[in-house]
C-alpha cells in the first residue's frame, strides 16, 4: 500500500494506479523517492516505468544482506528517466531460504550483468535470466562472499 505522504509524488502515484498491490511501502527522503515493491510484481512495475514513465536507464541492481533479520535480502534497483530528469529507487525484500526474484532483462538488457553480479556475490537467483552464471568469481567457487554469514577466515577450497 502506498504511504499517504507519497500520493502527491507523480511516479509513486502512477505505480500505485498501475498496480495497487505492487507497492508495499516507500518514502521520500532527502529528495530521493524509494518504493518497496512486492517481489512477484517487479518485472511488471519495471516494464510500466520504462514504457509509460520513460525510465529508459537502469543505473544499477544491487542487494543488501540483513542477516540475521528476515526477510534477509533486499534487491535494489536504481532507475533514471533522462527525458523526465527523474530518479527512483525500487526495493524488493526476499527471504533467506531460497532467494529468487524475476529477472528484468526483458525490460532492460543492461540488467544482464547486474543480475549476474548479484547472483555471484549474494546467491540471489533471477528467474528467467538468459545466462545466470558467475561473472566475477571462478566457476568452481563455493558460496557467495557478500553474504554476512560467509566465512572470512580459514582455508577455502
Amino acid at each position: 500500500m502506498l504511504p499517504g505522504d507519497l500520493h502527491d509524488r507523480g511516479v509513486a502515484a502512477a505505480v500505485d494506479a498501475f498496480d495497487g498491490a505492487a507497492v508495499t511501502g516507500g518514502k521520500y527522503d532527502r529528495g530521493e523517492l524509494t518504493l518497496e515493491i512486492a517481489p512477484a510484481r517487479i518485472a511488471g512495475v519495471c516494464g510500466f516505468l520504462k514504457r509509460d514513465r520513460k525510465f529508459a536507464r537502469l543505473s544499477s541492481v544491487t542487494a543488501v544482506d540483513r542477516h540475521p533479520a528476515e526477510p534477509r535480502f533486499e534487491v535494489v534497483y536504481h532507475l533514471h528517466s533522462i527525458e523526465g530528469n527523474e530518479r527512483v529507487r525500487l526495493k524488493c525484500r526476499l527471504g533467506g531460504g531460497n532467494p529468487e526474484i524475476d529477472s528484468v532483462t526483458s525490460v532492460w538488457r543492461s540488467a544482464n550483468w547486474y543480475e549476474r553480479e548479484v547472483f555471484d556475490l549474494f546467491g540471489i537467483r533471477f528467474a528467467g535470466h538468459p545466462d545466470l552464471r558467475r561473472i566475477m568469481l571462478p566457476d568452481g567457487w563455493e558460496g557467495h562472499p557478500l553474504r554476512k554469514d560467509y566465512p572470512t577466515t580459514g582455508q577455502r577450497v
